[in-house]
């Protein structure tokens, strides 16, 4: 018998996240469907929320972790700060944190240890950078940027890529709204390097734009 059929079949990561949580593989996909995404999401898109889930053993009925889906059929991972709370703690090289706030709270500097680095991780964040207009921002500044520093801390001490916290995820989905959206019209290199010559729209070569990348082709017009 083949030696690759010998081996026993890896679970699915359905699989494996349906038994960390004890519930039907099939129950739990409807359910994180209606609970862990801010709209509707394809299957794909719920797919690889689970993959995210799975590989930082978040979850997502506690609002550890949830997803925005972006424009191009793709999730934004959104992380909660009890889900960093969560992955940080559980790293096996923590070794502690440390929060030193300015007396104006204009800023607030994060510095985390690992076991095995001679060197802490420090960051500093800063509010008129930070702040938002919701009322978190408003009601609990202080606080919000504590938990800014902590998420940037963590990201650049343990290398956790791939997920985002909800004020970043909210701009990377704006962004990419923006970035959908069609071009204005640009003038052609002939009309730029006119040199001041006056041109008539009507023999101006067509212009196609293409939103993708933002390439304009210039389709000679028949003499």
């Amino acid at each position: 018998m083949n030696e690759v059929a010998k081996q026993e079949k890896r679970p699915s990561v359905l699989a494996t996240m349906a038994a960390r949580f004890g519930v039907d593989e099939n129950k739990m996909l409807d359910c994180i469907k209606a609970t862990a995404f801010k709209g509707g999401c394809t299957n794909e898109q719920l797919m690889a929320l689970c993959i995210v889930t799975e590989q930082y053993k978040l979850n997502p009925w506690t609002k550890e972790i949830y997803a925005f889906p972006d424009k191009n059929n793709g999730i934004v991972p959104v992380v909660g700060v009890d889900g960093w709370a969560r992955i940080v703690n559980e790293h096996p090289q923590f070794d502690g944190v440390q929060f030193s706030d300015s007396e104006d709270g204009s800023a607030c500097t994060c510095t985390i240890y690992r076991k095995d680095r001679a060197h802490a991780t420090s960051v500093t964040e800063y509010l008129k950078e930070c702040s938002r207009n919701t009322q978190p921002w408003t009601s609990h500044p202080r606080r919000m940027l504590r938990h800014k520093a902590f998420v940037q801390a963590a990201r650049l001490a343990f290398g956790f890529a791939g997920i985002y916290d909800a004020d970043d995820a909210e701009v990377i989905v704006a962004a990419t709204a923006v970035s959908d959206a069609p071009y204005a019209r640009k003038p052609t290199a002939t009309q730029l390097l006119g040199g001041g010559k006056k041109t008539n729209p009507a023999d101006a070569p067509e212009t196609t734009e293409h939103p993708q990348d933002g390439v304009a082709e210039e389709k000679e017009t028949a003499q």
